[in-house]
């Protein structure tokens, strides 16, 4: 008997559902970019490099008036206003406009932290303008290997063309709005923001995306796994047996321990251990509940084989995971003002309208 496709997708929705309330981004950086006439940035990863952490730094790019081009990994796309741009992996890329124009490295040029105001960089002075909202997102959501997978290098949504994107283009319009007009809170406002756009990039991404032969997104879109994933994502606490999984999936234990591991690479059972983990690594980096706790909420009878499996997987014991989180609340303190500025004539000003 064949699926309810609308069963299907309430099914992988109520997956997505679980997955985008986790999100909690552990740092970020947000500054305006103003280019005008014909210019280019250079193609290192310079943005993720701002970053004092090495992983789950991921840069974007909001076009918020003009056009422009971006090259990644031998291919060039037309960028226009309202176009967001996320590198997950943060990939190396190039902006640009014209051809052969001046070299321009905004992230040289930017004030020394702390900030009071959102920086904004004006390069030249001749008509043709770009405005950009440029920084990164320090999200470790990635350690979760499944969606780590799923991810392509770049996500690129063209918001005018997004049937639902009306209230993601008021987000951005507010974003620009809290740059423009400096009020109090507006450094603190503006991560809020981002994270609200991020998650629905992430969610277009993912809803939008073709499912593969194998992978996430190939799991969800099988009848049997999307009930397993459901389940598991909606009660990640609950002692599940391998058959308990089996007879809610309408498979035999050993039909679904394969079809896990083609799809998945992995076994039911370890997908619940790993969800769980991240779970953790959630808790540990945005509440203060003790990590016996924590580790309790994880399915560990001890403290200590919580420590153990956790260490494991994200190379870190929990309490310096925990640590480390804390440590990067104080946003986007890291390695910004660093250098002196590339450029004498570059002018920093207060707002990021035209």
């Amino acid at each position: 008997m064949s699926e309810n496709p609308g069963v299907a997708g309430v099914v992988r929705d109520d997956v997505l559902s679980a997955l985008l309330s986790t999100i909690r981004l552990s740092g970020s950086l947000q500054f305006c970019f103003m280019p005008t006439g014909d210019w280019q940035t250079d193609a290192a990863p310079a943005l993720a490099n701002l970053s004092a952490k090495a992983s789950g730094t991921m840069p974007f790019h909001i076009v918020v008036a003009g056009s422009c081009w971006l090259k990644t990994e031998g291919e060039e796309t037309d960028l226009e206003a309202g176009d967001v741009l996320v590198f997950p992996f943060g990939t190396g890329h190039q902006l640009g406009a014209g051809r052969d124009g001046m070299l321009v490295l905004p992230t040289r040029d930017l004030p020394q932290k702390p900030w009071r105001e959102i920086p904004v960089l004006r390069y030249g002075e001749a008509a043709q303008r770009v405005r950009l909202l440029c920084g990164y997102l320090q999200w470790d959501g990635l350690s979760f290997a499944p969606l780590h997978q799923a991810l392509p290098k770049m996500i690129h949504v063209r918001t005018r063309a997004v049937n639902d994107g009306d209230w993601l283009r008021a987000t951005i319009r507010q974003m620009i709005e809290e740059v423009d007009r400096p009020r109090a809170g507006g450094v603190s406002m503006l991560p809020r923001l981002t994270e609200i756009v991020f998650i629905e990039i992430l969610r277009h991404q993912i809803m939008m995306a073709e499912p593969r032969s194998v992978g996430w997104l190939a799991a969800l879109a099988d009848p049997a796994l999307s009930r397993c994933l459901s389940l598991i994502h909606d009660d990640p606490r609950h002692d599940w047996s391998l058959e308990d999984l089996a007879s809610a999936s309408g498979l035999s234990r050993s039909a679904l321990a394969d079809r896990f591991q083609a799809m998945l690479s992995t076994s039911p059972i370890r997908y619940i251990r790993d969800w769980r983990l991240y779970l953790a690594s959630v808790a540990l980096a945005t509440s203060g509940q003790p990590i016996a706790t924590i580790a309790y909420d994880a399915g560990y009878a001890t403290e200590a084989a919580f420590n153990r499996a956790f260490s494991r997987a994200f190379a870190t014991p929990p309490a310096t995971w925990r640590a480390m989180a804390r440590a990067q609340s104080v946003i986007g303190s890291d390695k910004v003002g660093m250098r002196k500025p590339q450029h004498s004539w570059v002018e920093k000003i207060k707002g990021c309208a035209n």
